[in-house]
């Protein structure tokens, strides 16, 4: 009997975010005997201003197979399309020599335009986590949708975002509904406790405390129009803010030198550059309220029942739990939904809520679906689906 083939898997990821996202699945497969796991690091990962967090994943033991230096010291839209551009020519070179068998991308970055063109040049089969999702007020739902076109294997949150994936003409073997691999830190790590949050923030958490996770606008022509609503009716706030850095895209260094701003008129307003998983979901356990546009407003926050307020543009098209309220970019509305979402009224009512982006066991299913996936041209051949009459 022939021994099995050891398959060469790679994960490419570009943020603190999307790292979040993939620790899971890639602790599954560095842990699978069948499987050699690499591990490219690129875009902000690499960025000193950006927290440097390369350093993270190597301390959890995982292998850097490639640091792909792309992230231009910018804060504009070209920056954004010549950084894509660097991340390509680094990439051809890394995964070119390498070789492996399947590339796992998520979710929506631009900057995973790159590893999708270079694989799909190479003929490396594209495994998409977190596609079929909807945000329509940013790029990201552009280039969400074309790295599920490039993609061969699909990896959804939800049951609808799998049959809008298969209603873009994707045959319906290629793609699973696993869940969103982001909340499997809650069933299987502990999360910090309060006193180990306080300690690694150096704040105390005994007021209410509102996280506010704000990014750029990247649809819109000024991509942080939208943040003077949002700072308005922070001024009204009485409560301890913390804010985390946003993504790095044109546009968030006017946002990071705004919060440092408001964080220099407000003693109880902090700014964090960058926080590893388990501290940022043992802060959001804790916290009152969470504001701003992130997609962790939407997916996560459900599984601990906070109250949302999804601010804008941004996130408008996704999937939601009955803990998110909707805010237009206006300071009355947002102060308007934040009354609402901190009443007892509506805490109460989250009580028994469930998360439709998953359970807390999608790395498992993804490391079944990756370990038994088939390698030959039948996975890279995508027959057209039929039009119907």
């Amino acid at each position: 009997m022939q021994p099995q083939r050891v398959r060469k898997i790679a994960f490419v990821t570009t943020s603190r975010a999307d790292y979040g996202h993939l620790y899971w699945p890639m602790r599954e497969l560095l842990d699978e005997p069948s499987v050699d796991l690499q591990v490219y690091a690129l875009g902000s990962h690499l960025s000193p201003e950006f927290g440097l967090t390369v350093d993270e994943i190597e301390r959890d033991g995982f292998p850097i197979a490639g640091r792909i230096e792309c992230l231009l010291s910018s804060d504009t839209d070209v920056g954004m399309a010549k950084t894509i551009g660097l991340a390509a020519l680094g990439l051809a070179d890394a995964l070119g020599e390498r070789r492996p068998d399947l590339l796992v991308l998520i979710a929506d970055r631009y900057e995973m335009l790159a590893p999708a063109s270079v694989a799909l040049a190479l003929r490396i089969p594209i495994v998409h986590i977190e596609g079929g999702e909807v945000s329509e007020g940013a790029i990201d739902e552009a280039v969400r949708n074309a790295l599920t076109k490039m993609s061969h294997l699909h990896l959804t949150p939800t049951e609808t975002s799998r049959r809008r994936v298969i209603a873009m003409g994707e045959e319906s073997w290629r793609v699973h509904r696993v869940g969103a691999p982001s909340l499997d830190h809650l069933y299987r790590r502990t999360i910090p406790s309060k006193e180990a949050v306080e300690s690694k923030l150096g704040i105390s958490l005994d007021r209410r405390t509102v996280l506010v996770l704000y990014h750029p606008v990247t649809l819109a022509r000024d991509t942080t129009r939208e943040a003077d609503a949002l700072y308005e009716a922070l001024e009204r706030l009485r409560d301890q803010i913390v804010f985390c850095f946003p993504n790095a895209d044109a546009g968030s260094r006017k946002l990071i030198t705004r919060a440092r701003a408001f964080c220099r008129k407000h003693p109880s307003a902090h700014l964090f550059v960058s926080l590893d998983h388990l501290h940022y979901w043992g802060l959001l356990r804790r916290a009152g309220l969470l504001v701003g546009n992130s997609s962790s407003g939407i997916m996560e926050t459900p599984s601990l029942a906070v109250p949302t307020v999804n601010v804008g543009l941004r996130q408008r098209g996704r999937e939601r739990a009955r803990n998110v309220l909707d805010a237009e970019a206006d300071a009355g509305a947002i102060s308007r939904a934040v009354e609402t979402a901190l009443g007892e009224r509506f805490r109460a009512s989250l009580e028994g809520m469930t998360n439709p982006y998953g359970d807390g066991q999608a790395a498992k299913r993804i490391r079944r679906i990756l370990a038994e996936a088939p390698l030959e041209e039948e996975l890279l051949l995508k027959p057209a689906v039929p039009v119907p009459a």
